[in-house]
């Protein structure tokens, strides 16, 4: 998860999203367009049942204007230069809630040459699942091929081998359905890939953000569209300029090609639904895009490693915050509810990331990155207690299959956050200090697919194209094709690998879907699948674990950092690991 987390921008909603009653006309909008410093843009979440038009009207008679509109579930996006927009709705019982949007690309006269905290903070976030990126030990060398493995890497991949979901375990059995259609639901997925692109849909995968270059501090966000090749705030829906979606496609179904890594289902077909920006934002306009038309083209699975910015926790009855601030966050939590309601309805599993913070989320917590992107002036991040009446979203959404994270000993990883409850299952995300001293070992990491762009903008790659950190991985296959992975960690790592499972699930036991073609199966199916055969792990003994991990730092030293977190529940379900290790073997061998 985010920073393990990400957020979007103004798109035109397709016909898929909105019936013709209700889609807006083409003219409505203009993707990347840049407001002016007086405008603000908000989230208007329609009531239950509303006419449209009626809802419509009074967003235009207190000063709106809709440049976006998800029918499906009645969430649009407004601008406005009144000062009063939100206050003149409250009451309306056509409107069920308002909340102030992120700046639509606004270029300030002056910027700051400081990152802002919302930037610090993004970076510091993402160093779980870049920490020890710079160490300058050396991989091993690869060894030759084992007559047991499928792909050239796979003895590098402990992650699938724990879950059976190798080529002596699920891949004899079965090694997914290309009818069956998996969303990742992330920073954009590099088609281009050659351990992605045969198992890639251009044609079904779309963009739902648009670039933002500055907050409305004056801070870099995506940085200015003038770097795009086209000069265009808006990406292929092809392209990862992050490389966190990228990962996660490869763990879902990176194919049996002769090259790299093999996924958890390397025949099922992958679509990208990108929502995050570039810069590692979600924002929810776009995860209620993604999530409605994932539902509407009949994506099976989707993988969602990501929290809804700008709040980490959404609370509805905190003293911590203003009337207005509470308004906005059940605003998020309402409408991202109706949208994983309207996915699940129409047969999507819903897979989550539990988060990289070690947060207890069942129980009270301190959130010091919320809210943590300035859609107005002078806004920054603050401390506030939590309690855990406060929701994490999507995580903690219904219908949502949230997944902790686990390292190479099946530890629960010391990042992950967990709760008994909370959590419905554990996946390889791995833990670079799962080692019988606790000093760093980045191969205990999750090694997946990396975009060559990325590597050689940051300066990854010599002059011939060999890696020159350890660790960035690359493979040729005898066809002089060459592919890079990199070794990331996360509960965004942990997820790809359950919603893969979820796809194996689909692939061995779904029926034919008469009505939209390819293959259906009940998400609560698969859920029960899913837990019914997941290894049962216990929590440890005395019910608390106590991490040690030595962690380098610029100067050379070393500095010892130690963690206790405590497991509550049975070895059936509990707080670490849920219902236990997802196993892809077991669910393919399942009998519903």
């Amino acid at each position: 998860m985010k920073r393990v987390s990400i957020v979007a921008a103004a798109v035109l909603v397709t016909a898929a999203l909105a019936t013709p009653a209700q889609a807006l006309p083409s003219s409505a909008v203009t993707s990347g367009r840049s407001a002016t410093e007086s405008e603000s843009e908000f989230l208007v979440l329609y009531a239950e049942g509303a006419d449209p038009t009626a809802a419509r009207n009074a967003i235009e008679a207190a000063g709106g204007t809709i440049v976006k509109e998800n029918g499906a579930i009645g969430l649009a996006t407004v601008t406005s230069r009144d000062a009063g927009f939100a206050a003149a709705l409250a009451g309306n019982g056509l409107i069920e809630g308002v909340a102030r949007d992120r700046v639509i690309g606004a270029v300030p006269k002056t910027r700051p040459a400081r990152p802002s905290e919302a930037l610090r903070r993004a970076i510091a976030e993402r160093a779980v699942e870049k920490e020890g990126h710079r160490d300058r030990r050396h991989l091993p060398h690869r060894p030759g091929k084992p007559r047991d493995l499928a792909e050239p890497l796979a003895e590098l991949q402990w992650d699938m081998k724990q879950i059976d979901a190798t080529a002596t375990g699920a891949h004899r059995v079965e090694q997914g359905d290309r009818r069956v259609l998996v969303g990742v639901i992330d920073t954009g997925i590099d088609g281009s890939h050659p351990d992605i692109a045969p198992n890639f849909s251009r044609e079904l995968s779309r963009n739902f953000t648009v670039d933002i270059p500055y907050d409305a501090n004056g801070e870099e966000v995506d940085g200015p569209c003038e770097a795009e090749p086209d000069r265009s705030c808006t990406d292929p829906a092809d392209v990862d300029e992050n490389d966190h979606g990228t990962h996660v496609a490869a763990t879902i179904a990176a194919p049996i090609n002769g090259l790299g890594i093999a996924g958890v289902a390397p025949k099922v077909t992958l679509v990208n639904l990108r929502v995050g920006q570039d810069s590692g934002y979600f924002f929810l306009q776009p995860v209620v895009d993604a999530l409605t038309y994932a539902a509407d083209i009949g994506v099976d699975v989707v993988n969602m490693s990501f929290y809804i910015d700008p709040w980490q926790f959404n609370c509805t009855d905190n003293p911590a915050d203003s009337p207005e601030e509470r308004a906005e966050q059940a605003t998020v939590i309402k409408a991202a509810q109706r949208a994983l309601d309207y996915a699940h309805r129409r047969g999507v599993t819903l897979i989550s990331s539990q988060g990289n913070d070690g947060f207890d989320l069942t129980k009270e917590n301190i959130d010091r990155g919320s809210p943590n992107f300035a859609s107005v002036p002078g806004l920054e991040p603050r401390t506030r207690t939590v309690p855990p009446s406060c929701q994490v979203m999507p995580t903690e959404g219904n219908h949502v299959i949230s997944v902790s994270s686990t390292g190479i000993s099946r530890r629960k990883s010391y990042y992950s956050s967990y709760g008994n409850g909370s959590v419905d299952v554990a996946a390889p995300g791995g833990d670079a200090y799962d080692t019988p001293t606790g000093d760093l070992d980045r191969t205990r990491t999750i090694l997946a697919a990396y975009p060559k762009a990325l590597a050689e903008e940051r300066g990854e790659l010599n002059p011939d194209g060999t890696p020159n950190v350890p660790t960035v991985v690359r493979d040729c296959d005898a066809k002089g094709t060459c592919a890079y992975y990199q070794y990331l960690q996360g509960t965004s790592m942990a997820a790809p690998h359950a919603a893969g499972v979820a796809a194996l699930i689909v692939s061995r036991y779904g029926k034919p879907d008469r009505h939209r073609g390819g293959l259906t199966l009940d998400p609560d199916t698969v859920e029960r699948i899913m837990k019914s055969t997941a290894t049962k792990i216990a929590c440890p003994p005395g019910g608390s674990y106590t991490y040690t991990r030595r962690v380098p730092q610029q100067d050379g030293s070393v500095n010892t950092v130690v963690t206790t977190h405590t497991c509550e529940g049975t070895a059936a379900r509990n707080g670490f690991y849920g219902s236990g290790l997802v196993n892809a073997l077991n669910a393919v061998r399942a009998h519903r």
